[in-house]
């Protein structure tokens, strides 16, 4: 193959990647309306979009566990120990309300 027709499969690669990211981008910014049309005073986890998996019936916004913490290893650099323990005491045990996020693991 030519160096022309690999740089071509890297920019479809590339465009591709970047819809597929503005896709979940605009799910997740409807998801986020949609949790706060169920209920206005629902909490959400600032920093953490790409961990929210939907909601309960009571409006409540639901968040993945491992994307949070691995949120937390790759932005913020921490160790897998030290992210955990983050997470359990700064975000899992943060009580903010009667609509306090739930977290859930994912099998």
């Amino acid at each position: 193959m030519s160096k022309e027709s690999d740089y071509i499969k890297k920019c479809r690669k590339e465009l591709c990647l970047a819809e597929i990211r503005a896709d979940r981008k605009k799910r997740l910014e409807e998801l986020k309306e949609s949790i706060v049309a169920s209920n206005e005073e629902a909490m959400l986890v600032d920093g953490h979009d790409d961990a929210l998996a939907g909601y309960d019936t009571q409006g409540r916004a639901i968040y993945f566990i491992d994307a949070i913490i691995g949120t937390l290893m790759q932005r913020d650099g921490m160790t897998y120990e030290e992210a955990y323990e983050f997470f359990d005491f700064n975000i899992a045990g943060a009580y903010v309300g009667e609509y306090t996020p739930i977290y859930m693991y994912e099998e």
